[in-house]
């Protein structure tokens, strides 16, 4: 490898003290780290360290082993005039407040970093995305191809020197069988079957590449990139003060709300925006709402995927997703698209009456308990889902932690993980609720968080009619005063994450000194857990991979972005 470039010297503060550690010993963190340190960086959230890119697996080796950073939780990838870079976000499942950076310089000319996938199995999909869409190639990462756009595109779109006006080649290709010739038996009944890219049960544009025994999966390769729409560069042609935060409506199209919440998260905190207390209620009543939203949606689709049950379940996860639906169109306006969220608060305050939308709204919490029983009697405790959902779609806790999982996937590997209470934002801490896990790391345990996590987010919209009630009216500061034109300082850089109805969603944004970022960069929860299909299906049938995929309750605009 090249000799990796120098840092700019106007990026290094060697006081650091903006800097937040969270929960993690920064004197601890450079003495691990400085057989491995050629330099320190600035980054809002966390402290970070550069290092060598032929040391990537020696330094994450060392955080995980020594200081119990078990979470690679992104992987962002850049380019500069000068250099390109590798970042790692690290944190921990125990302690989401102990972050840590590592920045990986590399020459623009040879662009080569040793891989991580040792260290964290999801880092092999991250890398394979920094390939595509950057340029970067990562030393020994064990199938680096591209992953969201053909095999046959030319050049990689968020490279400083990318020519969109370039030709694109399309070639025709034959499919290999991906079980190796040791693993083949003469007497096997072996078979490489596609399900999708259009196909009821993969929930979007998916494709799987599955190689069958029998009826047992041996190989599943996730195919994705069918939706890929460049949300990213789009992100970085926007303004920080409007143009962004529409975007994100768009990747997790089912339960959107916790999006806008992301991107604003991280641009206050790059900007330096404070959110009045009263704002931050009426933030965390609607997500919760919208987090309703997605985990009916996702309740009543995995009946259909596991048993058929379409007049049933699904129709009455539909019905109850409709009264949200109504509630969230009052508020703002919009039933799909809401964009409610503003930097420094919400767009505007509770509709007119107030004391109708609050009686609307308690209706639907009071008919929520017996719908709860509901969901139990025809789905719960049904013979058929039972035996579709027990015991299959496995995936033990430290697989789970490999591949970066997060959200009701991991909550229901017992994982204890939920950005709300492990990194404090909104007005959740002020609020009882309880975080919801379940031990049998099998598709019915994802079913049962999720049906838990819709009586939990109840709890929490009905305290926050309590507070919103008895709010002064004197002193409901929907938004703060937020300049027209925001221009973070350049080179100001920052890693932030909410809680989704999927898991952590997370946003990595670089500013330039301009009113646009200059690297913007989406940490999806989808693409993470997606990726952990493989370790869930492979020794099982076929009708269970269908379940496994529900399961995850993916949204492909969320995956592919």
């Amino acid at each position: 490898m090249s000799e990796p470039p120098q840092r700019e010297p106007d990026r290094i503060d060697p006081e650091f003290d903006h800097v937040r550690a969270g929960g993690a010993d920064e004197s601890v963190l450079e003495e691990l780290l400085e057989p491995y340190t050629i330099g320190r960086d600035a980054h809002e959230n966390a402290p970070a360290f550069v290092i060598r890119p032929d040391e990537v697996q020696e330094a994450l080796g060392t955080l995980r082993d020594e200081a119990g950073f078990d979470h690679l939780s992104c992987v962002t990838a850049q380019e500069y005039a000068d250099r390109y870079e590798s970042i790692y976000h690290l944190t921990t499942y125990d302690d989401r407040e102990e972050e840590v950076t590592l920045v990986v310089p590399l020459p623009s000319d040879e662009p080569v970093c040793e891989t991580a996938e040792p260290i964290f199995r999801t880092a092999e999909w991250h890398e394979r995305e920094a390939y595509d869409l950057v340029g970067i190639e990562y030393e020994g990462n064990p199938d680096l191809r591209r992953i969201l756009l053909p095999e046959t595109w030319q050049g990689h779109p968020l490279s400083r020197g990318y020519d969109q006006d370039k030709p694109q080649v399309v070639r025709f290709a034959a499919h290999e069988n991906p079980l190796e010739a040791t693993r083949k038996e003469a007497e096997s009944d072996t078979m490489f079957i596609n399900i999708g890219p259009h196909h009821p049960a993969t929930h979007g544009v998916l494709h799987l590449k599955a190689t069958l025994d029998g009826e047992t999966v041996v190989d599943v390769d996730p195919d994705v990139g069918y939706l890929h729409r460049c949300e990213e560069q789009m992100c970085e042609q926007g303004t920080y003060r409007y143009q962004i935060i529409p975007y994100s409506n768009r990747w997790d199209y089912t339960a959107n709300l916790p999006n806008e919440w992301a991107v604003a998260r991280a641009i206050e905190d790059l900007a330096d925006i404070e959110v009045p207390a009263y704002a931050q209620v009426l933030r965390t009543m609607a997500t919760e709402l919208g987090r309703m939203l997605g985990h009916f949606l996702a309740l009543g689709t995995f009946a259909l995927d596991v048993f058929g049950d379409f007049t049933a379940i699904f129709q009455y996860s539909f019905r109850d997703r409709e009264v949200v639906q109504d509630i969230l169109e009052d508020l703002t306006g919009q039933r799909m698209m809401f964009y409610y969220f503003r930097l420094g608060g919400v767009a505007w305050d509770l509709p007119e009456p107030r004391e109708a939308f609050f009686e609307k709204v308690r209706d639907f919490l009071d008919e929520l308990p017996k719908n709860a029983d509901e969901y139990h009697d025809l789905l719960v405790t049904n013979e058929i889902f039972q035996i579709r959902c027990v015991d299959t779609g496995i995936l033990e806790p430290e697989i789970a932690k490999q591949y970066g999982c997060t959200g009701p996937v991991a909550r229901g590997s017992g994982i204890d993980y939920d950005l709300r209470r492990d990194d404090p934002y909104g007005y959740y801490p002020n609020l009882e609720w309880n975080v919801v896990t379940e031990d049998g790391c099998d598709n019915y345990s994802r079913v049962l968080v999720r049906l838990g996590e819709v009586e939990e987010s109840a709890k929490i919209v009905e305290q926050c009619l309590d507070v919103l009630e008895e709010w002064p009216e004197d002193e409901r500061e929907f938004q703060s005063n937020v300049p027209r034109t925001l221009r973070p300082d350049a080179d100001t850089e920052t890693y932030r994450a909410v809680e989704s109805a999927k898991g952590e969603l997370g946003i990595y944004v670089r500013a330039d000194g301009t009113d646009s970022p200059a690297r913007f960069k989406i940490r999806s929860p989808c693409f993470h857990n997606l990726s952990a299909l493989p370790e869930m299906a492979e020794g099982e049938y076929v009708a269970d991979l269908i379940a496994s995929l529900g399961s995850l309750d993916i949204v492909l605009g969320s995956v592919d972005r």
